[in-house]
């Protein structure tokens, strides 16, 4: 895993927001700006998806970020790429050392069928990601819902293959930081989760900052 700090300083910010467990945020990013996700209290999973502001039907794509950079884990130098495989941002840096991309969100069938028929009601972050989407305004909704990236989530693969949902690898005030190669638009769940340990069975807040 790879640490790197950052030389940029929050008195210099243009926007700081906080990010309760359970609320969605959405953000639009100019080309060149920095986006910096805290992890404040440690082990909390930051479910994101990607829009090209100016034309939302490109989108971030996991498996062209995968394949370009050849690793399942995002850290330091990985590009984010797009369903056309273009590079929306870049991970510039990183104090957690990898982030999850293949977990995805959790949903209320996924609750039901990973852990019981009376969890299926429970918060998640594909609702919160709709009800983010629609208060914005635009005209996305379920079906603009890709496989996200879990920032700060631990989901290893395993020699055989397969993967589990780990404990976190996070702690109080790690961050990773992003440039935005073009426009676009940041939509986040910051995960309610309570069934696995990617957030230690106790969602915290989390704080977005950009310059």
């Amino acid at each position: 895993m790879e640490f790197t700090e950052s030389s940029l300083k929050k008195e210099d910010a243009v926007h700081t927001a906080e990010v309760m467990a359970g609320d969605g945020w959405m953000y639009a990013l100019k080309k060149g700006q920095v986006l910096r996700i805290t992890d404040l209290k440690g082990n909390q999973a930051v479910d994101t998806i990607f829009f090209n502001a100016q034309n939302t039907m490109e989108r971030y794509h996991s498996t062209n970020t995968i394949v370009g950079q050849q690793n399942v884990y995002i850290s330091t130098g990985t590009a984010l790429r797009s369903n056309e495989n273009n590079v929306m941002l870049t991970v510039v840096a990183d104090t957690c050392g990898r982030h999850d991309t293949l977990g995805s969100a959790c949903s209320c069938e996924s609750n039901t069928v990973r852990y019981a028929l009376d969890k299926r009601y429970m918060h998640s972050c594909r609702d919160i990601f709709l009800k983010a989407l629609l208060d914005w305004g635009c005209d996305m909704d379920k079906r603009d819902q890709v496989c996200n990236i879990n920032f700060f989530m631990n989901v290893p693969v395993n020699p055989d293959g397969g993967s589990n949902f780990e404990d976190g690898l996070s702690e109080p005030g790690k961050y990773v930081e992003l440039r935005a190669e073009m426009d676009v638009l940041v939509l986040v769940s910051n995960c309610p989760q309570l069934n696995n340990p990617c957030n230690a069975y106790n969602p915290t807040p989390v704080e977005m900052t950009i310059w």
